[in-house]
């Protein structure tokens, strides 16, 4: 079975806010803290309304939603977007299906969507996301020193990109 990346609708907010309020997912995203029903239904709607900018992404597995990805366009002319929101629900953890959102977004934002470059950013304690970044083919570019206040300290974010040249090609 493979992940299915699909883009988020309203009847996907209440899984959308449990997990990106889940107590095990949220101290490891970045942005707003205590996501609201609004703001997660606001975020659907830009997705929606401006799908060649912003996506918000559910991923699912046999048609159950498992985690969720987003994108931002940061470029438009140089074809750059951000990757951002990469979670899995904790009833899902442990299957490496994080792994799978990751290529199938990868595939889609860089193969299908045919965005030049793919960034991400992973704070600097999150060891367990730095390794799965750099097991799925993200290249380590850098790091922003103390980049983001987070726990009342200053913390480092850990910089990856894929360029569309080195997105895997289709082993099928």
């Amino acid at each position: 079975m493979s992940v299915v990346l699909r883009r988020a609708s309203r009847s996907d907010a209440e899984f959308l806010l449990e997990l990106l309020n889940d107590e095990e997912t949220r101290p490891f995203l970045g942005g707003r803290t205590g996501e609201t029903l609004e703001a997660v239904l606001a975020d659907i709607e830009r997705s929606e309304r401006e799908p060649e900018t912003f996506g918000w992404l559910v991923a699912e597995l046999e048609g159950e939603p498992v985690g969720c990805a987003a994108y931002e366009v940061v470029n438009e002319r140089s074809r750059i977007v951000e990757g951002r929101r990469l979670a899995v629900h904790p009833r899902f953890r442990g299957r490496k299906l994080g792994d799978d959102i990751a290529r199938s977004f990868q595939r889609l934002v860089l193969g299908e969507l045919d965005f030049h470059r793919l960034e991400i950013q992973i704070y600097g304690f999150n060891d367990r996301a730095i390794a799965h970044a750099e097991r799925v083919g993200y290249v380590r570019e850098g790091v922003k020193r103390k980049a983001y206040a987070r726990f009342g300290e200053w913390q480092d974010a850990v910089l990856y990109s894929m360029l569309q040249e080195e997105l895997p090609g289709d082993s099928t």
